[in-house]
């Protein structure tokens, strides 16, 4: 038997995504592929995102990009973060820029090649990480917009607040990025596009959808909304704007079924110890494959189509459940830790709820673990 989980993607819900997301916004679409698409897999997700006719893929690094190119992605690719100037170059990617000296810097590099270099600059509007933001900032826009072998076919800002907790803030955030697109487009000579609109953006802030949207999560069917509920409510409602399909399941199967008698602890540190005679799962998934720590004696899996609380320490390459109360369990039995089975779900923000993250976390920690599979 393999170790750890398997991660099945569902990248027709990547599209039905996609096309919910369109259908809201009315905008071209920057499908943001970062940290292996979420954890679903960056060149899949993104061959089917492309295949769907987005406008843009949008990456943290730029190795992330030339893995893409490597993989015969051809769209555009947007790096939010990095200023190495090579790959750029080389695979054809936009940055996006964050300060003058790395301008110049690919201006330089530019120049060297005799060739153009696309790239979008970032306004620091609130975020406080990167971005012009000076009181030198429209000198600053006039600089990068003059330097030669670059030309600058973007504005950007970021939303401080991912799941648009407190509202003021962002619509602070988006006032002042309006300034700066007045204010930056005359020294630009041209329109050029501008964004900010995140996921929660897209479900809730349709002043900023601005000339393009830039969802993430809710691409891999989730509201990042979610995320703030307790456990108990968590992942019950998606958005009440798009009917979100979550595109992962994760799975794994019953390693052994131990009959346990009264009394007897399980696991490290003995933290649980049973109260009758149980039944007990063993499962080939630990911490070691993303299953957190934090979730022993804290999470449930789905076994037959019932809930199995998760029983004593989660260890490095196991866990416990258990399934007492589930009728013919067996050696090989499918168990879902995220996703459907019979009549129940356990969701992405159930588990991170419990784990005290968010919906983020998990699928990019638990995606990135499992061996994936696609349909």
């Amino acid at each position: 038997m393999d170790r750890g989980a398997v991660a099945e993607i569902d990248l027709g819900a990547v599209a039905d995504n996609l096309g919910l997301i369109r259908k809201i916004t009315q905008r071209p679409v920057i499908a943001v592929v970062k940290a292996d698409a979420y954890g679903h897999g960056a060149v899949e997700v993104s061959k089917r995102l492309v295949a769907e006719g987005v406008s843009c893929l949008a990456v943290a690094f730029s190795e992330e990009g030339v893995r893409l190119r490597n993989a015969g992605i051809d769209a555009p690719i947007l790096v939010f973060f990095d200023k190495s100037t090579s790959d750029f170059f080389d695979s054809h990617l936009i940055p996006v820029i964050h300060d003058v000296p790395s301008a110049v810097r690919f201006s330089e590099e530019a120049k060297k090649r005799g060739s153009r270099l696309v790239v979008h600059i970032e306004i620091d509007t609130g975020m406080g990480r990167l971005g012009l933001h000076s009181e030198r900032l429209m000198d600053d826009i006039a600089a990068i917009a003059g330097l030669d072998g670059l030309i600058v076919e973007g504005l950007m800002s970021h939303f401080s607040d991912a799941d648009m907790a407190e509202r003021s803030y962002a619509e602070e955030q988006l006032r002042k990025f309006a300034e700066v697109r007045e204010k930056a487009l005359p020294i630009l000579g041209r329109h050029v596009p501008c964004h900010i609109a995140n996921s929660a953006a897209v479900l809730s802030f349709s002043e900023a959808y601005l000339d393009a949207v830039r969802p993430g999560l809710v691409l891999y069917g989730y509201s990042p909304f979610s995320d703030s509920r307790e456990p108990s409510t968590a992942g019950k409602g998606g958005s009440p704007a798009l009917d979100l399909r979550p595109a992962m399941t994760v799975r794994t199967r019953v390693l052994s079924v131990r009959r346990l008698r009264k009394g007897t602890p399980v696991s490290y540190g003995r933290t649980f110890v049973t109260e009758r005679e149980s039944l007990v799962a063993v499962l080939p998934v630990g911490y070691a494959d993303g299953y957190g720590r934090i979730l022993s004696n804290n999470a449930e899996v789905l076994i037959g189509g019932m809930r199995a609380p998760v029983i004593g320490r989660v260890c490095m390459d196991l866990m416990m459940a258990d399934v007492t109360g589930v009728e013919g369990v067996a050696e090989g039995d499918e168990v879902i830790l995220i996703g459907k089975q019979g009549g129940e779900e356990i969701t992405v923000h159930e588990i991170a709820g419990r784990a005290g993250t968010i919906s983020y976390e998990v699928l990019t920690t638990l995606g990135n673990r499992s061996k994936r599979v696609y349909k």
